[in-house]
């Protein structure tokens, strides 16, 4: 029977030639929820998140996914075939290229440009093709030059490359940082739509207008450790969130 725990952390310590990043951390993150990581730069958001995608090696602690998968030996490409997708803050898709091919890329996982054109995709693929530019929005753009989508289709897009490959936990760092209220509103109403039963989502993000319309559950951290957990309006009404964090 498959655990429904997607992420779990067990004291994850992460140090930087003496700095402490991340010092003695704990969480569990499920399927089936939008989990929100907040707090003030340096707080060690990015640093978790390096460490679940296999960017960073912990200094000590514990990484699993399924409880079974020890993410912490592994490197990032083979996290990514186990069914981890991580998009940045910056996004990185493939200006020259048309939208479309851009998610058929991804769905070739890989697969080189000349290689990708000179063969074909049966029609499950090309059908998830057309479901995730759907998905995201971007149906009615799909032969446009990527290069040409405003900032926000551009994180879209990027977010339907990750989609593509039917990833089982998605991480988002800062996905609306730069947006219009507009395609923030957009945004939210996307990952509204990503979220499944069998995938877990997690944001870093600091608009929090925008967390409280997406999490599920909010995890803050302040100086590596988690300071406080629950819902967006307890971690509101957190005297020690307001104090390092919200109140600024």
């Amino acid at each position: 029977m498959k655990t429904n725990t997607a992420i779990y952390v067990n004291g994850l310590s992460v140090s930087f030639g003496g700095f402490a990043a991340i010092t003695n951390l704990t969480l569990e993150i499920r399927y089936g929820e939008t989990r929100a990581i907040i707090g003030p730069n340096g707080a060690g958001k990015t640093t978790l998140m390096d460490v679940i995608s296999g960017k960073t090696r912990p200094t000590q602690g514990e990484v699993f996914l399924d409880k079974s998968i020890d993410l912490t030996v592994l490197d990032e490409a083979t996290i990514v075939r186990r069914g981890i997708g991580r998009k940045f803050q910056r996004p990185s898709v493939f200006d020259a290229l048309l939208v479309e091919h851009n998610v058929e890329l991804a769905v070739r996982k890989g697969q080189g440009y000349a290689a990708m054109l000179a063969s074909r995709f049966n029609g499950e693929q090309r059908a998830r093709i057309d479901e995730v530019l759907d998905t995201i929005g971007l149906a009615d753009s799909k032969s446009r030059l990527a290069g040409t989508l405003s900032h926000g289709q551009k994180q879209w897009l990027e977010i339907g490359m990750l989609l593509a490959t039917n990833p089982k936990v998605l991480l988002l760092d800062e996905p609306v940082a730069g947006m219009t209220d507009q395609e923030t509103e957009r945004t939210a109403d996307l990952i509204d739509r990503l979220a499944a039963p069998d995938r877990a989502i997690v944001v870093v993000e600091h608009d929090m207008n925008f967390v409280g319309r997406i999490a599920d559950l909010v995890s803050v951290l302040h100086e590596g450790q988690l300071l406080g957990e629950g819902s967006m309006e307890k971690v509101r009404n957190d005297p020690r969130v307001i104090q390092v964090y919200l109140g600024r």
